[in-house]
């Protein structure tokens, strides 16, 4: 078939020797678009819209790129003329910036669809369910959405972890998607036009209203590769120090300082254990700060950024893999950190929720602070007495994350929905 994509996001993964713009745009969201399209392309012909500041990262991993199918791509770049530079990374701006860029798409598409006459287009990246996608909403060729995400916000009972100015941009970002989901006309005629609508967790798939439930499908936002896997590490070390690692951009809502608290009520009864964090970002004094109040400086260690292959070495040396993030869509480390047959603790809402299951790991419900961090430390005191436990939940979680997360199972799966998308009605 002759595919369009529109990828706002879509960026190679960084290398070890990538720089910081490199480390900053290959996001989540953006090596999703990516890995997707490889995917993709794999069986069809693909047109890819995505913006012009993709286009270094694109074409320097074409260059190097041994996949033939990502070579046949047609990548087309376009960015919203005049837009200052200074503003890439404010959210409001980014949000007025996105969706005047979602008419510039359409209109490329447009034109490019009255020459090549696509099968099938595809709005991948950015997708959240309160922006509409004005491909999906008025170019005429059967249409996929997703998967979306942005069903999710902060649990009420988490957002005293927030400054003030951070609670306002919480209730701003509320506010916006209230818009979006009763006002604009054109994201109903999305939802309404959609052949199927992939979503990325459970919040998501309930802000679907009920008459196109069953075009709805859970899908994730996140993807392994078969080097991911390796060979699980159970670790027996000499020292006899319970290791607890989590990993993630410095940023208050990932949840690093109820991962800090939660440690420190645990770490009195079981001093033998310490807290890894690795990630850079603005909340990293605060964190810092934090440790030393609580007097668990010396057994709290902070690494910046590493390569993913030394992360994953780290995953898979410690003994329990820690994300309390309160607002995550996705959470890809959680499926690497399952890949290294790890067990997870985390929250039971946004991509967490999605991921983590009973069978290979711990959530916590957001109903309270105090018992938030109660539950934490008391899974973290779970998992130390028990060791049978902890490599039964790893076992499960390695099994779950080569049967749904490998990328090309994800492949065949969404090219599934796109046979079933053109059925007959």
């Amino acid at each position: 078939m002759k595919v369009l994509v529109s990828a706002y996001a879509c960026y190679p993964p960084s290398t070890e020797r990538c720089t910081e713009e490199d480390k900053k745009m290959a996001d989540g969201e953006a090596l999703l678009g990516w890995n997707l399209i490889g995917q993709i392309a794999r069986s069809h012909d693909v047109w890819v819209i995505t913006q012009a500041r993709n286009r270094r990262g694109i074409e320097r991993a074409l260059q190097r790129e041994e996949q033939t199918a990502l070579k046949a791509v047609r990548f087309t770049y376009i960015d919203f003329p005049g837009w200052p530079e200074a503003l890439w990374d404010n959210q409001i701006s980014n949000h007025f910036y996105y969706y005047f860029w979602q008419i510039l798409a359409f209109f490329r598409a447009r034109t490019l669809h009255r020459i090549v006459h696509f099968d099938l287009a595809h709005h991948l990246t950015f997708a959240n369910d309160w922006m509409p996608s004005f491909i999906g909403a008025f170019l005429p060729a059967p249409f996929i959405w997703g998967p979306i995400g942005g069903g999710h916000t902060t649990p009420k009972a988490l957002r005293q972890e927030y400054t003030w100015s951070q609670r306002l941009g919480e209730y701003y970002r509320m506010s916006v998607q209230w818009i979006g989901r009763n006002v604009l006309m054109s994201r109903r005629r999305c939802q309404k036009r959609a052949k199927a609508i992939l979503v990325c967790n459970y919040e998501t798939k309930h802000k679907v209203p009920a008459r196109w439930q069953d075009k709805v499908h859970l899908f994730p936002v996140n993807s392994l590769s078969p080097e991911n896997f390796g060979e699980p590490l159970v670790n027996h070390p000499e020292d006899g120090v319970f290791t607890i690692l989590t990993v993630g951009r410095l940023r208050q809502l990932k949840g690093f300082g109820l991962a800090i608290k939660a440690f420190a009520t645990f770490t009195q009864k079981y001093p033998s254990s310490k807290l890894e964090i690795i990630g850079d970002g603005p909340d990293e004094r605060r964190l810092r700060r934090l440790a030393r109040e609580l007097q668990i400086e010396d057994r709290v260690f902070f690494s910046t950024w590493l390569p993913r292959n030394e992360v994953f070495r780290k995953m898979a040396k410690c003994d329990v893999f820690l994300f309390p993030s309160f607002r995550e869509g996705g959470g890809a480390v959680i499926v690497e950190a399952m890949a290294k047959a790890k067990p997870v603790i985390g929250l039971d809402t946004g991509g967490p929720a999605l991921h983590i299951q009973p069978e290979w790991g711990i959530k916590v419900a957001p109903t309270s602070y105090d018992q938030v961090l109660g539950d934490l430390s008391s899974a973290l005191q779970r998992l130390f007495l028990d060791g049978n436990l902890r490599h039964r939940l790893g076992e499960a979680a390695r099994r779950r994350a080569m049967d749904y997360y490998l990328l090309d199972r994800l492949g065949e799966r969404l090219e599934k929905i796109y046979r079933e998308a053109l059925l007959p009605t």
